[in-house]
């Protein structure tokens, strides 16, 4: 670690970075942000950066507001939407009590937390989000509603279209932020879009999404448009979900992989998978937390409306994927309840 802060000070000194902004989220998923100095940046390591818990959705009470942002130097990375005339940097953020205990509703430490008692058990928890939003023409609409910023569809190639040009924009911004993207493309909807994120543990995954919403928007911002990640903006229309294959590895063996079970699926990613369904409705109150939400889920289109699994079935609440011959390592299960307004961190969790 102390290497990695003597990068991070030697970075900031090199590229000449201006400011550097802490983040962290509140338990609903909103991103919380404050700015330092450069030369505030050693003191924030050894100490933290104070602040008001209790002003912060869902963190703490009044009587126990004080809270420090300790911020981790392995996520350090500059924003590249910023420009070189104010070069800015980011770290995310454990939060801790005055004397040094993990805050407990972080909603990064209950990520941390659940990572650690699987860890225990001998197991890496691995994710891969899907995640959909929407380009409208603008964040003011009239009595008609959103009014969305083209009217492609699933797979559309609109030549120098919008979605076309933001996607290629956001994708290159992802990647300048170390953040490694599978696939892009136009969903279903008008003015819908799709980015997939590559494989990662799921706090980095969770750390990803984060600065995933950050990009669109600063992308839709730059292009004239206005990107929404609201789970059903549009009645007619599918809403945005963040489907995600998950898997369990035991060192660099897939857990959930057995040659010969049916679906080549192993008892380990069975009793997963009936974990899941057991406590369905308790998992949707954090991964659909929204009223909206669950006009996605109840609006048809390829939203799971019942507690269901199945195989190749993108109706299911649980899918898993077909399987490719020679491919064991990629077996995985699909969660496809998630949506895209979530709080990754308590979702992962």
């Amino acid at each position: 670690m102390d290497k990695q802060r003597d990068f991070v000070l030697r970075t900031i000194e090199e590229r000449g970075v201006k400011f550097i902004r802490l983040w962290f989220t509140d338990v609903i998923g909103t991103l919380k942000s404050v700015a330092i100095a450069p030369a505030e940046v050693e003191g924030a390591f050894a100490e933290g950066i104070g602040f008001d818990g209790s002003a912060i959705e869902g963190l703490t009470r009044t009587f126990e507001s004080d809270l420090l942002a300790q911020p981790d130097p392995t996520t350090f990375q500059i924003l590249p939407w910023r420009g070189e005339i104010d070069p800015t940097a980011r770290m995310f953020c454990d939060l801790t009590t005055p004397d040094g205990r993990p805050a407990v509703a972080d909603p990064r430490h209950v990520l941390k937390r659940t990572l650690a008692k699987a860890a225990d058990a001998g197991f890496t928890f691995y994710t891969h989000p899907e995640i959909e939003f929407y380009l409208l023409k603008s964040s003011q609409f009239g009595p008609e509603g959103p009014v969305p910023a083209d009217s492609a569809g699933y797979f559309d190639n609109v030549p120098g279209g919008t979605a076309h040009d933001f996607r290629r924009s956001a994708v290159r911004m992802l990647e300048d932020l170390g953040i490694s993207v599978e696939y892009s493309h136009h969903e279903g909807g008008p003015g819908q879009n799709e980015i997939d994120l590559r494989y990662a543990d799921a706090l980095t995954t969770a750390d990803n999404i984060m600065t995933f919403r950050t990009v669109v928007k600063e992308v839709a911002i730059e292009q004239g448009v206005y990107a929404t990640f609201m789970p059903k903006p549009l009645n007619n229309h599918p809403g945005s979900g963040m489907h995600t294959h998950l898997s369990l590895f035991e060192g660099d063996l897939n857990a959930f992989y057995e040659e010969g079970a049916r679906y080549q699926l192993s008892r380990t990613g069975r009793q997963f998978i009936a974990g899941l369904l057991r406590h369905a409705n308790e998992i949707a109150a954090v991964t659909n937390q929204f009223v909206n939400s669950y006009k996605r889920l109840w609006g048809g289109d390829e939203a799971p409306s019942f507690v269901t699994w199945g195989h190749a079935n993108r109706s299911a609440l649980i899918r898993v994927p077909m399987y490719k011959p020679n491919k064991g390592q990629s077996t995985r299960i699909e969660y496809r309840a998630l949506d895209s307004a979530a709080n990754p961190y308590l979702a992962y969790a």
